[in-house]
């Protein structure tokens, strides 16, 4: 396999995994979109497809208000981390399209004052990954059990049936796969759903922290 065709598979398996993830926060994506072959991925974007060609624009199935972009950035040339320039670029296309919601996804990394950026706007939900996390969908490990997101009032409501605080149950960091997959903040609640040898279903709860 030549470098340009490896390339090629990796990109096409980040979009796929960052259309799933985008369709277990629940944002509009189709079938089509998710199950795009590798054939498909070179005609659309090409074999000399960009990293940049590869941005993304979602809203919430529930609320079309609730947008966000992903930006799949590229460093400078003979660099290996992306730096600060591609994401002022980006924050300037939030502040003008008014998305205060993004990811980036960046080959290899981030440089110290890029990783700075992502944190000094705070009106901006910003997230990160490298291209390494997103080669596999680590919700469709064998391993991994269902995980669902419990809305406000679900968590209220368990919260009562128990009668015990939030900070009473199990934690999950905040750095942790699962949570970084869903895009999880602190305070909210994770159900997860294990099967048994009596297929009864075993369920407890987490508590992002």
């Amino acid at each position: 396999m030549s470098y340009r065709d490896e390339e090629i598979t990796r990109l096409y398996k980040v979009r796929k995994t960052v259309m799933e993830m985008l369709k277990d926060r629940g944002y509009m994506v189709t079938d089509d979109e998710i199950n795009m072959t590798k054939q498909q991925f070179v005609e659309k974007y090409g074999e000399d497809v960009r990293r940049q060609d590869l941005f993304m624009h979602k809203a919430k199935q529930d609320n079309s208000s609730d947008q966000i972009f992903v930006f799949f950035l590229a460093p400078e040339p003979r660099k290996l981390d992306v730096g600060v320039s591609p994401i002022k670029n980006c924050f300037e296309k939030m502040s003008s399209d008014r998305v205060m919601r993004a990811i980036f996804v960046a080959p290899h990394g981030f440089t110290p004052s890029a990783k700075k950026s992502l944190t000094d706007i705070p009106r901006f939900t910003l997230e990160s990954f490298r291209d390494a996390e997103l080669l596999c969908n680590v919700m469709q490990h064998d391993l991994v059990p269902e995980h669902r997101v419990l809305t406000d009032e679900e968590k209220s409501a368990l919260l009562q049936k128990y009668g015990v605080k939030e900070t009473q149950l199990p934690r999950m960091l905040m750095i942790d796969p699962i949570a970084r997959y869903f895009g999880l903040k602190r305070g909210q609640v994770v159900k997860i759903i294990r099967p048994s040898e009596n297929a009864i279903k075993y369920i407890t709860y987490r508590y992002v922290s």
